[in-house]
């Protein structure tokens, strides 16, 4: 539209875990490393033109010397044919051997994802613009199949051969281990790829997955109506939404939850907000019937006028501080960033596009819902199950989802994952390649009040090279960081890095609970239990 970490006190065997390079990775990096500036840009002299299925052009190749920021790389800029730009990181010394391919979040259109190269670790990487130039409106895509596409499905997987292409070229032998990290817009991408191209990658984390565009995008249409109504004004200050979140989390937060302002697991919170409705006696920390009743319907989600659901399910209880003028992704904004899903279904989310002009009050409920199987088809949905190919060319698969998550609702997560087990034979069989964790209080991708830095990364290194399946991963919560702050956190964390708690997230559909004993703020004293609903 992604993050990680530990505990202090075991941040040292992470960073072995993480930092480990074989022995042939690293013979293999002396290789492309004995003349740098001259190697890199003898990339620039190289055809990949015919590369198949990927039809490469390099533009630009140089040295970037090292910084505080990391070490020198090799930058490499160039295109798949006919328009999926791509932005490739080789490292001149140190490479592990092993590639990331970083995908995009909201609409893309650029290949300035940088702060997820993890350059430090050994990696090269690679982030593509997925087949246009704009990170934010929809113009992009009005009425072009070719940029919908790429932007769907295509873009993500040639920019995977183009990387691997060069790769080779540059060390003189490919990357042992391929691994794809994603998320929001990103985690669809990396659906897509496990679904689609099974063979693309051995490790894929999919974080905050949208398996349909249309879905949230409806979500976010329904919500600013709930909010907004059709008079477009916001039927709710932000001190008001502070109020309804406040008094979400005091209804049904629990333990260290309640300490620290999250909810575990929003399924089993009873809150009604018409608990805050203004009474005879009380008009001023209260909310007036049109607000309750906006309230209930975005918990809801989206229904039709027979109150039929259409879509898995709205924001969760927690989820509020998102809602009206928060830090990413907001129904409803005072400065006017709240047109998702004008800039979806106005340019893209319809076949034929209405173009602009199109207003989120012009959706209709009894009608549009159906239209998006259309443009889902074109678009790129990845919500097919059936994961067999993947599993049986080895891969495996992390998804990560905060319940505190207002831009993919987690509900969304939930149901892919759910099914997935259907299809595929039970938990037991899924398990055995794809996971799901599911983090209290985190916002869209990171941020939030609940344990929202977790490496990722290294638990899926630990899986797919080690087989070592992770059964926990150890979530801190960093003070003092906004949520972009909190969304570009390099792992592992850093010594001295502020963090007020630590605690454990299981693999869904098990939670952490507090077993009695010993600091709260410590993922040690927790403990894994099922469903409690």
């Amino acid at each position: 539209m992604r993050v990680s970490s530990a505990l202090i006190a075991t941040a040292g065997a992470i960073a072995l875990l993480c930092c480990t390079v074989p022995a042939t990775a690293q013979n293999n990096a002396s290789e492309g490393t004995v003349s740098a500036p001259e190697h890199c840009a003898a990339i620039l002299q190289t055809d990949f033109s015919k590369l198949i299925d990927a039809p490469t052009q390099v533009e630009d190749a140089k040295v970037i010397d090292a910084s505080a920021d990391g070490p020198a790389y090799c930058q490499v800029l160039g295109y798949v044919s006919p328009n999926v730009g791509f932005k490739l990181f080789l490292p001149i010394s140190n490479w592990n051997g092993k590639f990331l391919e970083v995908g995009c979040g909201g609409f893309c259109g650029t290949t300035e994802w940088e702060f997820w190269c993890p350059l430090d670790r050994g990696y090269a990487c690679i982030n593509s613009d997925l087949g246009h130039r704009a990170t934010r409106g929809g113009e992009w895509g009005y009425n072009n199949l070719q940029a919908q596409i790429d932007f769907g499905y295509r873009g993500a997987h040639v920019a995977s051969l183009a990387g691997k292409a060069i790769i080779e070229y540059y060390y003189k032998k490919g990357p042992s281990k391929s691994y794809f990290h994603g998320c929001s817009s990103g985690g669809q991408q990396a659906l897509s790829e496990a679904q689609r191209y099974p063979w693309d990658f051995d490790g894929i984390l999919v974080g905050a997955p949208s398996p349909t565009f249309a879905g949230p995008m409806m979500n976010f249409a329904w919500a600013k109506l709930a909010l907004k109504g059709r008079e477009d004004k916001s039927l709710f200050t932000r001190a008001e939404m502070e109020f309804v979140h406040a008094a979400a989390v005091k209804r049904c937060a629990v333990g260290d939850g309640l300490k620290h302002g999250f909810i575990d697991d929003p399924r089993n919170c009873k809150f009604d907000p018409a608990e805050l409705l203004c009474r005879a006696g009380k008009q001023t920390q209260c909310l007036s019937d049109a607000q309750v009743q906006a309230i209930k319907k975005v918990y809801a989600g989206p229904t039709n006028s027979n109150g039929e659901k259409i879509y898995n399910g709205g924001a969760m209880p927690g989820s509020e501080l998102n809602w009206i003028d928060g830090e990413v992704d907001t129904y409803v904004s005072s400065t006017g960033e709240d047109n998702w899903p004008e800039e979806y279904f106005g340019y893209i989310g319809f076949w034929p596009a209405p173009g602009p002009g199109w207003k989120y009050t012009d959706f209709d409920f009894d009608r549009d819902y159906k239209r998006m199987e259309t443009t889902d088809a074109i678009f790129g949905a990845a919500n097919d199950p059936d994961l067999r190919k993947f599993k049986a060319a080895g891969g495996k698969m992390i998804l990560y989802q905060g319940w505190a998550d207002q831009s993919d609702p987690p509900m969304d997560a939930v149901d892919y994952y759910e099914t997935t087990e259907k299809t595929m034979g039970g938990r037991g069989p899924t398990q055995e390649f794809f996971r799901m964790f599911m983090v209290p209080g985190m916002h869209h991708c990171s941020g939030g009040a609940g344990p929202f830095a977790i490496d990722y990364l290294t638990y899926l290194e630990a899986w797919v090279e080690q087989d070592h399946a992770p059964d926990k991963m150890i979530g801190a919560h960093v003070t003092g960081t906004n949520w972009v702050q909190s969304f570009r956190l390099r792992f592992p964390l850093k010594p001295g890095t502020p963090i007020s708690f630590t605690r454990p997230v299981y693999p869904y559909p098990l939670s952490a609970k507090y077993k009695g004993s010993g600091d709260p703020d410590d993922a040690a004293n927790f403990v894994p239990v099922g469903p409690q609903r």
